[in-house]
């Protein structure tokens, strides 16, 4: 999972979609563009625009799809500008010189020939993170070298590999064991044999790892992942350099026709995509991306078969439910509780609002979805379906409410259930965090009020608490 531009304002919340649109920066799709999008070292840059109250204030303009950072990407060119022959050569240059050292068929070459080695010259630089072939070793004799890479650890690249930690640009969290295990115990009960994952590197290593075994000999899968790292460990028809936010191959058309074969496989019977973008990602470009390999996928449709759809796992935090659901109405959210190996708070077994706020969406029907009893779920009979032990039904609700694995308080006045921290406030007419602002700007710090700076960065509030609250 690795973190691109985030728009800029404050992470949704439950109850926060009237505030939604009130300021920052949004991303414009023209229904008929006049002309392709310009590139970065990402590929298709997107369009933006600032908007005040819903309006938009400003010029629309292109920037990386990537990078929220102007620092690790500084693409930046309004919609109606038009560049000279020099300057969109050195932009194309610049474009190449920032792309991966090695092209697609060349990693694979290299990987062909590293596997051939003994175990005693398989080695791997772990400050380069790279592959090393014996014609490799001088000029990396003075860095912290791995030996004896066995054929285990070649099949596990992602523990090889460093996350990486640019929170601005391409934070990397890795599913644990437990939720890699769950997913692929439930994908195969379901009955799926071709597995794409999107962002979802430790997922296709299991799946891998388990035909390799024998275990489940006709499962396959696909990564498509932004981290190029991967191209070092893996045949053309096992992974694609990929950018989900702009539905970019890095490799071009080759890598696009991998992916399609692999989708439209069997007319498309047996496949399902599982992804797990960024969180801070925008929830726009992520829908016009799925919606993209809906159509993909439909090509190998029957007219008969028009009425099925494209098995997906959407995992994100369960914050965005509204904003995912706007574009796919089919979609539902279940109680499953996705944890991360290397993330601070997003942990299995934690209580209360420390508990994981990551859930899966999908538009497979969640009576279908056994959740493990022995990790704290149960099946609600009323709603049919498995939920968290503390969810409640509520019966003036007809559901089970809570979000966050918490059993939630149902507030007469709003008609709805809400958060227990929640409280109902006479002056907003609806409940809120206590130390909400009832009139504070739509802009700014939803805090203190402050117009200079965000509620993530508020110096009235720890970042321990703040980072709590996004999940309050």
């Amino acid at each position: 999972m690795a973190a691109p531009r985030v728009q800029e304002e404050p992470l949704e919340t439950e109850g926060s979609e009237g505030r939604r649109g009130s300021s920052g920066v949004e991303v414009v799709f023209p229904p008929d563009p006049a002309a392709p999008a310009p590139m970065c070292p990402h590929g298709p840059t997107l369009l933006f625009v600032k908007v005040s109250h819903g309006k938009e204030e400003g010029k629309r303009f292109y920037a990386c799809s990537a990078c929220r950072d102007r620092k690790d990407c500084n693409f930046f060119q309004w919609e109606d500008d038009k560049l000279s022959g020099p300057r969109l050569a050195a932009r194309e240059a610049h474009n190449r010189r920032c792309q991966p050292p090695l092209t697609r068929s060349q990693c694979v070459e290299r990987y062909l020939k590293f596997i051939e080695l003994p175990l005693s010259q398989r080695k791997f630089c772990q400050r380069c993170q790279q592959l090393l072939l014996p014609d490799d070793w001088g000029e990396h004799h003075e860095h912290e070298v791995m030996g004896d890479v066995s054929v285990t650890q070649l099949r596990r690249p992602s523990q090889l590999l460093y996350p990486l930690e640019n929170k601005k640009t391409n934070a990397q969290y890795l599913f644990a064991d437990r939720t890699c295990h769950f997913l692929v115990d439930l994908l195969s009960t379901l009955g799926f044999r071709r597995v794409l994952c999107v962002g979802t590197p430790r997922l296709h290593e299991l799946i891998r790892l388990k035909a390799s075994d024998g275990k489940e000999s006709a499962f396959k899968s696909l990564l498509l992942d932004i981290d190029f790292r991967y191209s070092q460990f893996y045949m053309e028809d096992s992974f694609c350099h990929y950018n989900m936010f702009n539905h970019h191959f890095f490799d071009g058309k080759s890598a696009f026709e991998e992916c399609r074969a692999f989708l439209q496989e069997d007319k498309g019977d047996g496949v399902i995509m599982v992804t797990d973008p960024p969180f801070g990602g925008l929830v726009e470009p992520l829908a016009v991306t799925l919606k993209k390999f809906i159509a993909l996928w439909k090509e190998a449709q029957s007219q008969d078969d028009n009425h099925k759809e494209l098995p997906i796992f959407w995992i994100f935090p369960y914050f965005f439910e509204s904003r995912i659901c706007q574009f796919f109405p089919n979609f539902c959210m279940l109680d499953y509780q996705v944890d991360y190996e290397n993330h601070a708070l997003y942990k299995h077994g934690k209580t209360g609002r420390k508990q994981s706020p990551v859930r899966i969406f999908t538009n497979i029907p969640p009576n279908k979805i056994v959740l493990p009893p022995e990790e704290g779920y149960r099946f609600c009979p009323l709603c049919q379906r498995y939920v968290s032990l503390e969810n409640q039904h509520c019966e003036h609700c007809d559901s089970c409410t809570s979000k966050d694995g918490r059993k939630w308080n149902h507030c007469f006045l709003c008609k709805k259930c809400v958060k227990p921290s929640w409280i109902h406030c006479s002056i907003c007419n609806h409940c809120a965090v206590p130390y909400h602002s009832c009139e504070g700007p739509r802009a700014g710090c939803f805090i203190c009020g402050a117009l200079d700076h965000k509620r993530t960065a508020c110096p009235a509030v720890s970042s321990s608490t703040n980072t709590n609250r996004l999940v309050e």
